[in-house]
C-alpha cells in the first residue's frame, strides 16, 4: 500500500477541495450529519451499529476524533469535501482498501456522504471525478466499490455516467458476517 497514511494528499477542482477532516469542521459537518434527509444515502455497512447520525456538535466532534483517529492506526482515511464557492465543508469521503474473504476482497472501498441539498448528479459527478483515479495507487487496488441504495436516483445516474456497474456480489461484513448489497464497482483503466 502507498504512504497515504503518512502523508494525506489534497485533490481539487474548480468546486471542490478535499482536504483531511479536521476537528475545525466540526460546525459544517453537523449540517450533514443532522441532515436527516441526507442520512438514507450514508453508507453504513459493518460500521459497528453507527448509522452516521450525529445530532449534536459534541458527537460530531466525537466522530471526527475517531476518524483522525482512524487515520492515524491506518484503517481509513475520511476526506472532508469543501465547496470553495462558500468555504464551507459539504460532505465527507471515506476510502480504506479491503481486505476479506468475499468478492470484494482487495477492492478500494468509497463512502461518499453529503449534505442532501448536495446529493445531484453534476455534484457526485465532479467529487467522484477528483478521487477515484488516485485512490487506485493510494489505496493498492484495481477496483473501488461504493454503496448506491436503489432509491439514489441523482446517484445511481452519477455512478453510472461515471464508468460503475452495479455488482451482483454481497460485501460480507468482516465485522458482522451479514451479506451487504447494492454495491457498485468500477476497474482501474
Amino acid at each position: 500500500m502507498s504512504n497515504v497514511y503518512e502523508k494525506c494528499p489534497k485533490f481539487e477542482n474548480e468546486q471542490f477541495l478535499l482536504r483531511f477532516v479536521e476537528e475545525t469542521d466540526a460546525l459544517d459537518l453537523l449540517e450533514v450529519y443532522s441532515d436527516k434527509n441526507a442520512l438514507p444515502f450514508f453508507n453504513s455497512d459493518n460500521c459497528h451499529g453507527d448509522n452516521f447520525y450525529y445530532p449534536t456538535e459534541e458527537r460530531m466532534l466525537e466522530a471526527i476524533r475517531f476518524w483522525i483517529d482512524s487515520y492515524q492506526n491506518g484503517w481509513f482515511v475520511r476526506l472532508a469535501i469543501i465547496d470553495k464557492s462558500i468555504g464551507k465543508a459539504i460532505g465527507t469521503v471515506e476510502l480504506f482498501h479491503r481486505d476479506s474473504d468475499d468478492a470484494f476482497n482487495g477492492s478500494g472501498v468509497l463512502r461518499l456522504d453529503v449534505r442532501s441539498d448536495y446529493e445531484r448528479k453534476e455534484i457526485l459527478f465532479s467529487i467522484l471525478s477528483l478521487i477515484i483515479e488516485p485512490s487506485y495507487e493510494l489505496f493498492d487496488c484495481e477496483e473501488i466499490i461504493t454503496k448506491v441504495p436503489i432509491y439514489a436516483v441523482e446517484r445511481i445516474s452519477a455512478v453510472q455516467e461515471f464508468g460503475f456497474t452495479k455488482s451482483i456480489h454481497l460485501m460480507v461484513g468482516t465485522n458482522d458476517r451479514y451479506g451487504y448489497n447494492g454495491y457498485w464497482t468500477i476497474h482501474k483503466n
